[in-house]
């Protein structure tokens, strides 16, 4: 049962005077958001500023609250694309401060290095197969620090989605010794020491998943057993927990599967069906599903698990209205009481209210359309949303 009590307790007092989100749009638009709350389960969710400079696709978005900075990556196919820096105002309005030209192909990238973990920026190429890495601050004259670029001997058992290696994405572990970087085409979860003075990568053993999964996004959660993993499989349509141990000083991340669990619930994933992101937040795993239009025409999923505090494991509890089709990103508020989910070929950002106390999503709070509409399976639409917080 879905209650009211706790989000107005805890929710509303911190959003009286509203929220601000950051989102992106495929066709080059990045976008400030203003949420104002009427009460606990409606609002209004507006356009407060438009700007460009993420190059001609923009696909991923990093923030970096600390320096009212936000990092754009570009997904240009075009053979050559751009990571831009944006500077915030107080308002969260957007201009952007300093960009540099990348190989392209770009879909996701985070922070990393240094003595603040922000000295270096690391890139995520999908086509490529590849991963960049850029000392900070950026500048039309940035260079590649680091390459490094994978080949398969024979495609994986999705030839139409693996093809070759397809890393996804690229963060760091708890400690911000080590680099993780799940490659979608490749069924492996590669895993590189981080040299924090000079952002160089080392790689360590990668970590295999079920032939066919397809990891894409992972999150670390620390539990009474230990630490554990746990991967987003985007071509399975699944999620993976691995124990994550260290070995010593000198040693590696090391990622050992023991669960895996559809994201679908009690039925496995089809190949039209997509999963694409996943956040933990107060003891619980949301993820959420592509194409499965469990909610009626053109309304996906989000799935949401218990962890066991004990043990890590998940126990599915129920599917929800992501308000929106293809819902590729989605993230909760620090509060726990909002998540943004961002329809993909909708190009709509959903506000939804959380219940803090049990995990449960609640009714749809606001909503925004931001065109033009993606198409069926296309790279257009909506790419990206985050909390400016």
């Amino acid at each position: 049962m879905w209650t009211t009590g706790f989000v107005l307790a805890s929710g509303l007092a911190s959003h009286a005077l509203g929220a601000k989100l950051i989102a992106s749009h495929f066709s080059g638009p990045v976008y400030t958001l203003d949420l104002t709350l009427t009460n606990a389960t409606s609002g209004t969710l507006k356009v407060a500023g438009q700007t460009s400079g993420c190059g001609r696709i923009p696909a991923w978005l990093t923030v970096d609250k600390a320096s009212n900075s936000v990092y754009c990556f570009d997904e240009s196919w075009y053979g050559s694309g751009v990571l831009a820096q944006f500077s915030a105002d107080a308002d969260a309005k957007l201009t952007l401060k300093s960009s540099a030209p990348t190989l392209g192909n770009s879909v996701y990238g985070s922070l990393y290095g240094g003595s603040d973990d922000k000295s270096f920026v690391i890139t995520a190429e999908y086509s490529p197969s590849t991963i960049t890495t850029y000392k900070l601050p950026l500048s039309a004259s940035s260079k590649p620090l680091q390459k490094l670029e994978w080949t398969m001997a024979k495609p994986g058992p999705r030839p139409d989605r693996q093809d070759k290696p397809h890393p996804h994405s690229a963060f760091m572990d708890p400690s911000k010794k080590f680099m993780v970087v799940p490659d979608l085409g490749a069924d492996v979860t590669r895993i590189f020491k981080i040299n924090k003075a000079s952002g160089e990568l080392t790689p360590c053993p990668v970590a295999a998943s079920h032939p066919g999964d397809g990891p894409r996004h992972g999150e670390f959660v620390e539990t009474a057993a230990g630490l554990r993993y746990y991967s987003l499989n985007e071509v399975a349509s699944s999620v993976g927990v691995y124990n994550a141990t260290y070995a010593g000083d000198g040693g590696c991340l090391a990622l050992d599967l023991t669960q895996t669990l559809s994201t679908l619930g009690d039925r496995a994933g089809k190949t039209t069906e997509k999963a694409a992101e996943l956040r933990v937040a107060g003891g619980y795993l949301y993820a959420s599903n592509r194409n499965d239009q469990t909610f009626g025409k053109e309304q996906d999923s989000l799935a949401v698990f218990k962890i066991d505090g004990a043990d890590g494991k998940l126990a599915f509890q129920e599917l929800t209205n992501s308000h929106g089709y293809y819902p590729r990103p989605f993230e909760v508020n620090k509060a726990g009481t909002l998540v943004a989910i961002g329809g993909q070929t909708t190009a709509n950002v959903a506000i939804v209210a959380r219940d803090a106390a049990t995990g449960k999503l609640g009714p749809l709070v606001a909503n925004v359309n931001l065109p033009p509409r993606g198409t069926y399976g296309g790279e257009d639409g909506l790419s990206a949303v985050v909390w400016y917080e």
